[in-house]
């Protein structure tokens, strides 16, 4: 949000999700993002703007990208790191988020970024801890935040101007976060979003989501500039959403015949980790189109970019 003198004010303490960010947010971060990718190039790969304060990663589900992305990017802006293990921790013996947001307070912790399997847990972390603030990064099917951010900001390092470009997500929108941020972040900015999948991964309000679904894939990507590949979770074949995952590669995996309806050029994402075979071809995820280990760089910029502006830049 522009001030009186025409500069921007970073008014996000939180972030939970994109519901109310503007386009001026999202390009005003994606800039900081840039700047935060050239401190990743330097031999010494590590500036002072969060020296002193202290950074709890706290993971209540397994990741790896995401963990590692975060903990990347907070070293690199000079803080104390903490990762606090879930098993075998007081989580496993009854405490509640509530006990847990006061004793990180207690412990000085500054910045909170929190996983969780619970729709809401981030929001409410954040509603009970007076100081430190929190950046989610994945509640339950709820928001992925950071990893549509990343997203974005690889399409803007390619596409430039991304008002007016058209996205195709293809896959498993029902239980994915990341389809949720992604559609709010790429729509905010300008884009067309169409989605593709099995009708049972589809959620019923696809419209309220100023998206169209096309169930034919191949009309979902026809012109597309970006073809957005959703990870199958293959416990969801067991709740008989869809009969087989040669079936599900069959009619919604991205392969060269599926990609010839795109365009030439259009950029190949999908969040990680690939199954390949099931929603991606070796020859794609491996191929000229494929910008899928930009996007895990990219990562470690964007969330580089919000520590700074959050946890110490501007306000």
């Amino acid at each position: 949000m522009p001030s009186e003198t025409g500069q921007i004010v970073w008014r996000h303490r939180n972030v939970i999700d994109l519901d109310n960010w503007t386009k001026e947010d999202l390009y005003f971060l994606l800039d900081q993002a840039r700047h935060m990718e050239n401190v990743m190039d330097r031999p010494i790969k590590k500036v002072p703007v969060l020296r002193g304060k202290m950074c709890v990663n706290l993971f209540f589900e397994n990741s790896t990208r995401t963990r590692v992305s975060f903990e990347l990017a907070e070293k690199m802006l000079s803080a104390d790191v903490v990762n606090w293990s879930v098993t075998g921790s007081s989580f496993a013996k009854g405490e509640t988020m509530r006990d847990t947001a006061w004793t990180l307070e207690a412990m000085g912790a500054d910045i909170v970024v929190m996983r969780h399997g619970s729709v809401g847990a981030a929001q409410y972390l954040a509603s009970k801890l007076k100081r430190a603030i929190v950046l989610n990064a994945g509640d339950g099917t709820h928001a992925h935040p950071t990893q549509a951010l990343l997203d974005l900001y690889t399409a803007w390092k390619h596409l430039g101007d991304l008002n007016g470009k058209r996205i195709a997500l293809v896959g498993d929108v029902l239980h994915s976060r990341v389809a949720r941020s992604d559609v709010i972040a790429f729509k905010t900015i300008g884009c067309d979003v169409v989605l593709s999948g099995p009708p049972t991964m589809m959620p019923r309000d696809v419209e309220a989501l100023g998206c169209r679904y096309e169930k034919d894939p191949r009309k979902a990507v026809e012109g597309a500039d970006m073809v957005y590949l959703l990870r199958i979770q293959k416990e969801r074949q067991q709740d008989g959403l869809f009969p087989s995952v040669d079936e599900y590669h069959k009619w919604w995996g991205a392969d060269n015949k599926l990609m010839s309806y795109a365009k030439p050029d259009a950029l190949v994402m999908h969040p990680g980790p690939i199954n390949r075979g099931v929603e991606i071809a070796s020859e794609i995820a491996d191929g000229h189109q494929s910008v899928i280990l930009e996007q895990v760089r990219s990562g470690v910029a964007i969330r580089m970019a919000l520590l700074y502006l959050c946890g110490g830049g501007v306000r």
